[in-house]
Parts: C-alpha cells; sequence; structure tokens
C-alpha cells in the first residue's frame, strides 16, 4: 500500500518544523513509519544546494536560475527519498515543496508561471502531495519569532525581504489553499503552540478517517459537485 505524501507551507517562521518533528513522534506512536524531510534538501545534493540558495550565493543570478536549482534540489529529494518512501508504504512529512516555488519564485519572484509548471510536473510525478497544511500567520508576527533563531547566523536569503513582499507571499499561499481545497488545509499559526499543535491533530485525523472510508473500486462514481475552500483550522 502507498504511503502518504503531506507538506507543510507558510511564511517565515509560522512554526511548520517544530510541528512536523512533533505530529512525526506522534504517528510513530501510532504505529505509522515515517520519513521527514525538508526542501530544499533532504539528500547530500540538495542539502548542497540548500547552502547555495539560502546563503544568498545564487541571488544575483536572478530569481529563474533560483527556481532552476530549487527544482533540481526537489529532483534529487523525490527520486533518492521521497519516492522509495511512498513505495515502501512511508508517511512523508516534508517542510516546504511545490507550493513555496509557486509563491517565493512565483508570486513574490516573478517567474513566469507556466515554466514553473513545467518544470513542477517533470520532478514531482509520482510524487505530488496527498495532503498540504498552510500555516498562516501575519507577516510581522512570522518575522518577530523567526528573529529568535537569527541570533547566531542572522537571516537567510529570504527571510531578509520586506514586510510587503512577506505579506505578498502570504497572499499566494492562501490563493493556493482557495484553488485546491481538496488538498490544503488551512492553520492558524497565530495561536498558541498547544492550540496550532491541537488544531493539526485534528486535522490529521479527520484525513486519515477519510482515506480509510473511501471505496476501493476504481469503477466508483466520483462526484461532480464542487466542495467549498476548507476553512481555517483552529479558529472560531
Amino acid at each position: 500500500m502507498r504511503g502518504q505524501f503531506i507538506t507543510f507551507e507558510g511564511g517565515e517562521g509560522a512554526g511548520k518544523s517544530t510541528q512536523i518533528k512533533r505530529l512525526a513522534k506522534r504517528l510513530e506512536k501510532d504505529g505509522y513509519d515515517v520519513l521527514i524531510t525538508r526542501e530544499p534538501g533532504g539528500t547530500s545534493g540538495a542539502e548542497a544546494v540548500r547552502h547555495v540558495v539560502l546563503s544568498g550565493a545564487a541571488k544575483q543570478f536572478g530569481t529563474d536560475m533560483e527556481a532552476v536549482l530549487f527544482a533540481a534540489a526537489r529532483a534529487d529529494n523525490v527520486e533518492q527519498l521521497i519516492k522509495p518512501a511512498l513505495e515502501n508504504g512511508t508517511i512523508v512529512l516534508c517542510d516546504r515543496f511545490m507550493d513555496s516555488s509557486r509563491v517565493y519564485q512565483g508570486v513574490s519572484g516573478g517567474v513566469d508561471k507556466e515554466f514553473l509548471l513545467a518544470m513542477e510536473r517533470a520532478v514531482t510525478e509520482g510524487a505530488r502531495p496527498d495532503l498540504t497544511f498552510i500555516f498562516d500567520l501575519p507577516p510581522e508576527v512570522g518575522l518577530a519569532r523567526a528573529a529568535d533563531v537569527w541570533a547566531e547566523d542572522g537571516p537567510d536569503r529570504f527571510e531578509q525581504d520586506d514586510l510587503q513582499l512577506q505579506e505578498a507571499r502570504r497572499q499566494g499561499f492562501l490563493e493556493i489553499a482557495e484553488e485546491e481545497p481538496d488538498r490544503c488545509i488551512v492553520i492558524d499559526a497565530s495561536q498558541s503552540l498547544a492550540k496550532v499543535s491541537k488544531a493539526l491533530d485534528a486535522a490529521v485525523d479527520t484525513y486519515f478517517e477519510t482515506i480509510q472510508r473511501k471505496p476501493k473500486s476504481k469503477s466508483t462514481p466520483k462526484s461532480t459537485s464542487k466542495r467549498k475552500p476548507k476553512t481555517k483550522a483552529g479558529s472560531k
């Protein structure tokens, strides 16, 4: 049985990494095999690309080149880690994936949408996310949180950008959630850690209950009705 591919998206300081680690422990306790990976990164080659991009070394070559570097790192991660894990029935939790390219290089970087989608299709074939959590919070709140991590190394290539650009990215992620409601769930990341954890756990439990109830027969007709976008989890 194929595993599940769950990605985590959102702006700077949204708390994705913290929640991925916590969720992985919970799922392992429940008896699942879990793999954590990230973008760019996961493999030695992709981690090398991560250093080049986040250090700002590739910025002088433009956002098109950065998009190509991200795609190359993604391709390595998909082929070396993600696809084999999914084929073995493992739950893969990935910190950023294709939606970050759509937003960071597309929405705020100005890279042509069709160019990005062409690379996305080529790289993610057989490894499209089954479920995506978008951690949403005002950029000024996220950057204030992220500043605690900057004490040693300072902000990276994208954390340095101004609030206007960060807000454009936030809206870009929310637009993706609206366009793909069957895949994306928005988490209100401005809440306390405990409330975010509770909202995430509830959404994961609901998702697994849903896929377990799905009929196995391929002949089952699909509903043609449109689903409304999922509401922000954890908010009232």
